[in-house]
């Protein structure tokens, strides 16, 4: 009876590491409406998104306590990213 019992603890305790490991990884990339953001980080997003349309902003935070906001643009049919942080500086652009 006790290798049941064992079991079923394995069983438990992955379920449980891998919940956690999901509520991590959606905690890094919390969609955030861009009107809610700092007048600075809007001003950032809407110069450098510039004739594209703007599909999502994401705040990525960092081991560090500190974070970015990772945004998501279509332009011309292809999509591009790029992070400014708190103070609307840009920082990184991936395209």
């Amino acid at each position: 009876m006790k290798l049941p019992n064992l079991v079923i603890a394995a069983v438990v305790g992955a379920g449980l590491v891998f919940c956690a490991a999901a509520q991590a990884k959606d905690a890094m990339g919390e969609k955030v409406d861009l009107k809610s953001l700092p007048a600075a980080v809007q001003k950032a997003i809407n110069d450098k998104a510039a004739g594209g349309e703007i599909v999502k902003v994401t705040r990525e935070d960092d081991s560090n306590g500190k974070w970015n906001y990772e945004v998501w643009v279509k332009t011309n049919g292809k999509t591009w990213q790029f992070e400014v942080d708190p103070n609307g500086k840009v920082v990184k652009t991936k395209h």
